[in-house]
């Protein structure tokens, strides 16, 4: 199966690519398919998503539920992972710590990066730093993601 990055690179140049592209990563974790995410940008060490503002994913306030942009942060950040990690490594995800900044009352765009050098290093432990952006430009989440970065086994 073609890699993460190279299905992005094929699909997002093709009309509506960017969607099937979407789906597709949303088929191989169907629950990230509850949020509906629509991939902007895959790119080693950054990727970007958005989850549609719609009722299935409402909180009782009306916004977006904070479980849901976790969802969507998460989706980011695997995207991400699978597009920067060297070929003879794997990664898992160990931990996640949020931050709830502003009311998510809008389409929400979810950006998840990393520097280049922290897939190179001794360090298993790999931080990705992770944001929520309504279409205001407020942010209305933010945190880390820490992944577990170990060599594949032979």
């Amino acid at each position: 199966m073609p890699s993460v990055l190279q299905l992005w690179t094929t699909l997002s140049r093709l009309p509506r690519g960017e969607r099937v592209f979407s789906y597709a990563f949303a088929r191989k974790a169907p629950y990230f398919a509850t949020v509906r995410p629509r991939f902007t940008v895959v790119e080693p060490n950054r990727a970007e998503l958005v989850v549609p503002k719609r009722r299935r994913v409402h909180n009782h306030l009306g916004t977006v539920h904070a479980i849901a942009l976790c969802n969507g942060l998460e989706a980011a950040m695997g995207a991400l992972a699978e597009a920067s990690i060297p070929a003879d490594k794997r990664w898992i995800p160990k931990g996640m710590t949020v931050a709830y900044t502003a009311k998510a009352t809008s389409d929400i765009t979810c950006v998840a990066e990393t520097d280049a050098a922290q897939w190179t290093g001794d360090d298993p432990d790999v931080p990705v730093r992770v944001r929520g952006v309504r279409e205001d430009g407020e942010v209305v989440v933010e945190g880390e993601i820490r992944l577990w970065v170990t060599p594949r086994k032979r």
